[in-house]
């Protein structure tokens, strides 16, 4: 076979010798798909010898592309984890509850877009002059109450609660979350 090389910067092989195989400039040529990337093994020549392998031990291919290497891994230490990358997704609304010396404050958050869906606060107006304490179990429950029809308002009635490290679920914060339960929220 000979070679011809047209201006169009395609190679058209014309069959003038039938006996002569073809060479390295006649293949076709080279796309840049993902698939053009790996060896070509002929295929004919390998089902005809069974004991000997088609490649050559030199041509072995690993599939270690697939996984992240050491030094990937260390371009990039923290890169999240599945769990971490969709957690916000299978549970978008999280309750945040924080106590001072002084006040009770509770929210409901929408994890993608940051914006706080339902508040209640023992500082309100309305309720600092109506409670006669707004730190105690009474004003827990009044929070676990407000915050749940708030939340239910707004069309959510399934969030998620991450207590923090160390931090148990008991006394005051766990008469909000039971109150919370109480009026019909789902916690996830």
């Amino acid at each position: 076979m000979a070679c011809v090389v047209v201006a169009s910067s395609r190679t058209h092989c014309s069959p003038l010798r039938p006996d002569a195989t073809r060479s390295a400039s006649c293949r076709r040529p080279s796309s840049l798909s993902w698939a053009s990337s790996f060896p070509t093994a002929d295929l004919r020549a390998s089902l005809s010898v069974a004991s000997k392998p088609a490649l050559p031990k030199e041509s072995f291919i690993q599939s270690a592309w697939t996984r992240r290497s050491r030094g990937e891994l260390a371009k990039r230490p923290n890169r999240k984890s599945w769990k971490q990358r969709t957690d916000m997704y299978l549970r978008p609304f999280l309750l945040n509850v924080f106590f001072s010396k002084r006040f009770v404050h509770a929210k409901v958050m929408h994890r993608g877009t940051s914006k706080v869906v339902a508040v209640a606060t023992t500082n309100a107006r309305d309720l600092r002059n109506n409670l006669p304490s707004l730190t105690d179990v009474n004003a827990c429950r009044v929070i676990g109450q407000l915050i749940a029809e708030r939340a239910k308002d707004a069309d959510v009635y399934a969030i998620a609660y991450e207590p923090r490290k160390d931090e148990r679920i008991e006394g005051k914060l766990g008469i909000v979350l039971d109150t919370i339960k109480e009026n019909g929220i789902i916690f996830v």
